[in-house]
């Protein structure tokens, strides 16, 4: 006798559908966190062309080509996403912490407009044009994940949560600061600097928060281990910032200052960040350090700055050599299909 049960298909484990779902459903904005690691290695390049000449000059198109095809490559992609998945763009845009990557999209523009300027093509046609797009949707972004604070009952996303204060808020709220890097250069030189002021008030804000979340909430989920350096970038662009509108040298140094002291807190992670399965949030990690080493280069060619000369370029090798690194896991996780796929379910944070 046949169990009558047998023809009966089994009820989906959690997960099972949206593991069904195509690669491309699981794109989330924080895929564009490459175009800021690869983008931010490049202005570091551009910092150490005193050092290594026409070589830098090389290295920094080289890689600005390359951040800007993937940029586009992942934007026509996410706008296919878009139209064939909007249940996942949904679900991201909900999501408390994943939200805060939609800065990315942007924020990526942003540094390759700002490459374009850095490297002599201020006047080109469109540049000015991009520059004010990434602009004002980054203010457009900063604005739309903080009304989720204020945001009625029942709306996706919104409310005030612990758990969705992660350094991950620093990339829409903070990322304000990146403005003027470009925008001086451009003859927005009002603009940029009032968009600055907006990443400055929230930069010790969103600090203080995180902290206290710290308490509240408990330590970050280990996935999202690695966005701890991203408390390095803050501190790092505002160094590099201070000098385009006329702010005092000591500027930039207690900028640095600062993102010295957020490295050395963030660096005894590293050998637990070594142990978790490579993800997207591991790019978390590029751009801090690409624009601290940014920073030290600059600083290291101003006055009283040759003893940093080079430490310097060791960090732009170190940067160098992690984004080379993350490119890399990056392309085998494609091949292996390990990376577009469902998020995990939260696991207990690594404690050693």
């Amino acid at each position: 006798m046949t169990d009558a049960t047998s023809s009966v298909p089994p009820t989906p484990r959690p997960g099972e559908i949206a593991a069904r779902e195509p690669a491309l459903a699981h794109l989330m904005p924080g895929w564009f966190a490459t175009v800021l690691g690869g983008a931010g290695l490049a202005l570091a390049w551009h910092r150490a062309e005193p050092w290594v000449g026409a070589a830098g000059g090389t290295v920094v198109a080289a890689i600005g080509v390359l951040a800007a095809a993937a940029y586009a490559v992942l934007l026509v992609a996410s706008v296919v996403r878009a139209a064939r998945h909007p249940g996942a763009l949904r679900e991201d845009l909900a999501h408390p912490v994943r939200r805060g990557f939609v800065a990315a999209v942007p924020l990526g523009l942003l540094l390759l407009v700002t490459i374009a300027v850095a490297t002599g093509h201020a006047s080109a046609p469109g540049v000015a044009a991009l520059w004010w797009l990434a602009a004002l949707a980054e203010l457009a972004v900063t604005v739309w994940v903080l009304s989720a604070w204020l945001a009625p009952a029942g709306r996706p996303g919104a409310g005030f949560a612990w758990p969705g204060i992660t350094p991950v808020l620093f990339i829409p709220i903070v990322g304000n600061v990146l403005v003027p890097l470009a925008g001086v250069s451009l003859g927005a030189t009002e603009w940029a600097l009032a968009q600055f002021g907006v990443g400055l008030l929230f930069w010790p804000l969103a600090t203080a928060l995180l902290f206290v979340r710290l308490g509240q909430a408990g330590p970050l989920p280990p996935r999202l281990m690695p966005s701890w350096f991203i408390l390095v970038a803050p501190p790092a662009v505002v160094g590099l910032a201070s000098g385009v509108f006329g702010a005092p040298p000591a500027l930039a140094w207690m900028a640095w200052g600062v993102a010295t002291f957020f490295l050395a807190w963030t660096l005894p992670i590293v050998p637990r960040l070594l142990k978790l399965p490579f993800a997207i949030p591991h790019w978390a990690t590029s751009f801090p350090v690409a624009a601290y080493a940014a920073l030290s280069l600059k600083l290291a060619a101003q006055p009283g700055g040759g003893w940093l000369a080079a430490p310097a370029l060791a960090l732009l090798a170190v940067a160098t050599l992690l984004v080379v690194a993350l490119s890399v896991a990056t392309l085998a996780g494609l091949v292996r299909g390990t990376l577009l796929v469902p998020e995990p379910a939260p696991a207990p944070a690594v404690t050693r």
